[in-house]
């Protein structure tokens, strides 16, 4: 019973559990110390969680601050500064404190409740700028029953809005897996769930009105306010995905849909016609997604659909890995990744990857028939219960016992994010050539697989100036990242072969929210209205005040994101063109790639090849 418990709460922690006890079968003290685990397992999973702390730190009252994401760590490492932040509590104070930054010509970025952007989308210019927080713009302002409409100001968080839409017998029918984004954030991003159905699944596409505050000149009080609507549609197309350059958003209205059911059902195949079936599949069903085990050669179909309401059922979906996980468990899933990276493990990986998707597969990835325990399927349940989750959020402090699996105040996990989408009229080919790339290095995705492999999910072509160009399907990978920045991977260059694969031979735009550098290097000029977009931003914001350095530069405005020095190519800030952007010190030298010979890769070389 308490093994299963942990199982339940945390299937990685079996990681650790299946690699010790190959290590400790040999020894005689093997039942004593299973016995002694066991117990402090149960122990552990007994108290709540600690919610995510502040990831803005001041060292004294809102002055002299820094500011990072929910994982501790930007991609280029750098940390970033600001002179202040202010918290404002009405679109009064907002347009006070935007017309101050401007009369003083000072660098303004926006935060959000819970950081959850990769990139350096909040970190202002030098050390003198001024950071915005959201965290109390965080009210409903108006739902209307009868033109099923919600307004609610940008730090709205995507939970709270799905919860108070059901009160009011409404549902936003599409949203992000996570629900600790705001609604600000969620724009900024253009983040998404799975749809080819209707509008499609970015939210952004919901948007039927928003305001946005932006710096003005004297005639304006020196805060520009702008209320856009599909009248000024232009306007709005720029803003629905705005990368924070524009402005403050201050409220927006989405237009929402009667509240319904849904039937949910995952299905395991093997992953042979994975390309055939990618390119159809979300046309099926309503909130299809797949995800991919390539390693495995396994897929997961989620057959998921909209229902009638009177279809009994109460499901709940309280994804696994974003509950509240035992500190000393996630420390040791680390330290096991460490020790199979250095010792150059893969079967270890491997054997790991199985032993997590399996349990996912069994537990239905944290989907119940009532709440509390999942029986078979399908799930049946209302949507507001099913669409998204993020429970280690919820929990009061408990001294870091427990957290959420990628705080950085633990030694938890620490990670790259690669997402980017493909195409539908092209995503059988890119899922070929992955294919061929497993063909040649079986055991290479395992270390995907072992943070639960690629998730697919579908998006629609949208109106958004920076959303989607074309209907497509949406890859997100996430994998080991070494603390020692100039440390290389198990199978480096398969990693490295993929992605640019993706974004280079197949055109993948990136999402707006993850990534490394490379990922950026001239993604705006896929954009078909990138030069409309310019145009606004110069109309709103002529003195730049709501840029950075980094933003200018995947803009194309100055410079370009690729930051070239050694071992660059490593943590993606850059594609190797010489050796030394590698780790030749530990035989990984630049090459090109295994089956996109433009792809130029770390990859690891013989003595005598060097």
């Amino acid at each position: 019973m308490c093994v299963c418990l942990c199982i339940y709460r945390c299937p990685r922690i079996i990681i650790f559990s299946t690699y010790l006890l190959s290590i400790l079968k040999k020894m005689e003290i093997f039942q004593r110390i299973l016995l002694s685990t066991s117990c402090l397992l149960l122990a552990v999973f007994m108290v709540d969680c600690s919610p995510p702390e502040s990831h803005i730190k001041c060292s004294s009252t809102n002055t002299d601050c820094t500011i990072t994401n929910s994982y501790g760590t930007f991609p280029d490492r750098s940390i970033c500064r600001a002179a202040n932040v202010a918290y404002p509590t009405t679109e009064e104070e907002l347009i006070s404190i935007v017309a101050g930054a401007t009369v003083a010509e000072r660098k303004v970025k926006v935060a959000t409740r819970y950081s959850h952007s990769i990139p350096k989308l909040a970190c202002p210019d030098g050390q003198n700028g001024l950071l915005i927080s959201t965290d109390y713009l965080n009210r409903t302002l108006e739902i209307d029953v009868q033109s099923m409409t919600m307004t609610v100001e940008s730090g709205v968080t995507l939970r709270q809005l799905i919860n108070e839409a059901a009160e009011a017998g409404l549902a936003l029918p599409y949203s992000p897996y996570w629900w600790g984004l705001t609604i600000g954030g969620l724009l900024s991003t253009g983040a998404h769930g799975s749809t080819l159905w209707g509008k499609g699944s970015a939210l952004h596409d919901y948007v039927v009105a928003l305001t946005i505050i932006s710096p003005g000149g004297p005639e304006d009080g020196y805060a520009k306010v702008r209320s856009l609507d599909e009248s000024n549609s232009t306007e709005l197309n720029a803003a629905k995905v705005s990368l924070g350059v524009l402005g403050v958003i201050s409220k927006v209205t989405l237009q929402l849909q009667p509240l319904f059911k849904r039937s949910i059902s995952y299905v395991v195949k093997k992953d042979t016609d994975l390309g055939d079936q990618a390119a159809s599949f979300g046309r099926q069903h309503e909130f299809a997604d797949i995800t991919w085990y390539p390693s495995q050669g396994k897929a997961v179909y989620r057959i998921d659909d909209r229902i009638s309401s009177n279809t009994s059922g109460n499901g709940l979906y309280d994804y696994i890995s974003f509950r509240s996980t035992p500190s000393l468990g996630l420390a040791a899933i680390r330290a096991t990744e460490d020790a199979q990276e250095s010792l150059k493990d893969p079967d270890g990986k491997c054997a790991s990857a199985k032993l997590i998707t399996s349990t996912l597969v069994n537990l239905a990835y944290g989907l119940t028939n009532n709440g509390i325990v999942f029986t078979g399927y399908p799930i049946i349940g209302y949507h507001n219960r099913l669409q998204s989750s993020g429970t280690c959020l919820d929990s009061p402090e408990d001294a870091l016992i427990t957290a959420c699996p990628w705080d950085s105040r633990i030694k938890g996990e620490y990670f790259f994010q690669v997402t980017f989408s493909i195409s539908l009229s092209v995503v059988k080919s890119f899922i070929q050539d992955v294919q061929n790339l497993v063909k040649l290095e079986p055991r290479a995705l395992c270390g995907l697989e072992v943070y639960n492999g690629i998730l697919m999910r579908y998006v629609k072509a949208s109106s958004a100036y920076l959303g989607k160009e074309d209907d497509a399907l949406d890859f997100d990978m996430t994998f080991y990242r070494n603390k020692d920045p100039t440390k290389p991977r198990l199978y480096e260059d398969i990693y490295e072969e993929i992605e640019q694969l993706a974004v280079f031979k197949y055109g993948g735009l990136p999402h707006w929210g993850k990534n490394r550098n490379l990922v950026f290097n001239g993604a705006l000029r896929k954009y078909k209205n990138a030069g409309a977009f310019l145009r606004v931003k110069e109309m709103y914001d002529p003195l730049g005040l709501f840029s950075n350095e980094w933003m200018d530069q995947v803009l194309g405005l100055r410079g370009e994101v690729n930051i070239l020095k050694e071992g660059c190519a490593l943590e993606g800030l850059c594609v190797c063109s010489q050796d030394t952007h590698c780790a030749p010190r530990d035989g990984y030298l630049c090459r090109p790639g295994k089956i996109y010979q433009d792809a130029r890769v770390c990859a690891l070389v013989s003595t005598s090849e060097r």
